[in-house]
This record gives structure tokens, C-alpha cells and sequence, in this order.
């Protein structure tokens, strides 16, 4: 679990460097990414369920983008926010940062329709890709700590 801990955090550093110093990669870094991330590591998932979920995001982001893009007032919120409760419940979508990702297009109101959901689904993307990379690595050499445990100095009150 360490190794995809460190993995996480390096992934997400990086996407946030990516997104602060390229202009158009901005919308690549969302909070909710690191919500995805303890989600993942987290629980035991398939890669099938995994992907499921990740999929689910990329829906609900678009659904979010077309409602902001149609309206961006209170009537398209409520509308995205009932498409996608209702999508959650209906695919068994178990993870609530997916409503959170069909939000994101209601504060930053992007200019291009497709820029939210791209940047969804790339985000997540890199993140199963590390993910995966980190299990593996963790498969191969085991758990490797980067900080050495130090042997307790135990004494014993019994006079034997």
C-alpha cells in the first residue's frame, strides 16, 4: 500500500505542476482527483469496477458541461444534479466524488464544451495507469518503505 501512497501523491504533484504551468492544461488538476485517489486505494476494487467508475465521472462531468453550456443558472444545476443521482443509482456507481466532477463545470464555466470531461477522463486515466504501474511494482518487490523502521528497545520488568 506505501508504494501506491507515494505513487498517488507523486502523480497528483505532477498533474498540479502540469496544470499550473500550461496554460491550456489548467482544468486537468480538480479536487475531487484526490478524492478518486483514497477511493482507489482505499477499498479492494476490480479493474473492471474501477473503470466503471472512472467512466461514470467522465458521464457526469459531460452531463454537468452540457447543462453549463445550455444554462448556466440554477435550472441546469438541478437538472445535472438529478441525471446524475439518478445515474449513480442506476449503474451502482459507489463513489460519491462522482457528483462532485459534474459540479466542476459550474465554477470554472469553461469556455469549449468538451474541455471538462477531456480533462476528466485524462486526470483519471493517468491515475489508473499509476495506479496500476504501482500495484505492480508492489506485486514484483513487495512493500518497500522509503522511511526504515527502527527496531523498538524493549526491556523487561521481570527480575529473570
Amino acid at each position: 500500500m506505501r508504494i501506491r501512497t507515494y505513487a498517488i501523491c507523486l502523480y497528483i504533484i505532477m498533474i498540479y505542476w502540469i496544470s499550473s504551468h500550461i496554460p491550456y492544461m489548467h482544468s486537468l488538476f480538480f479536487p475531487t482527483l484526490g478524492a478518486f485517489s483514497l477511493l482507489f486505494i482505499s477499498r479492494p476494487f476490480e479493474k473492471a469496477e474501477v473503470s466503471k467508475i472512472a467512466f461514470g465521472a467522465v458521464i457526469s462531468s459531460l452531463v454537468g458541461s452540457v447543462f453549463v453550456y445550455w444554462n448556466p443558472g440554477v435550472l441546469s444545476l438541478l437538472l445535472t444534479l438529478l441525471i446524475v443521482l439518478y445515474l449513480i443509482n442506476k449503474f451502482k456507481w459507489n463513489a460519491p466524488p462522482i457528483l462532485a466532477v459534474s459540479l466542476i463545470p459550474f465554477f470554472t464555466q469553461p469556455s469549449l464544451l468538451w474541455v471538462i470531461p477531456l480533462s476528466v477522463c485524462g486526470s483519471l486515466l493517468g491515475l489508473l495507469l499509476t495506479l496500476s504501474a504501482a500495484a505492480y511494482v508492489e506485486k514484483r518487490f513487495g512493500s518497500v518503505s522509503l522511511l526504515p523502521k527502527r527496531a523498538a528497545k524493549t526491556e523487561s520488568d521481570s527480575a529473570m
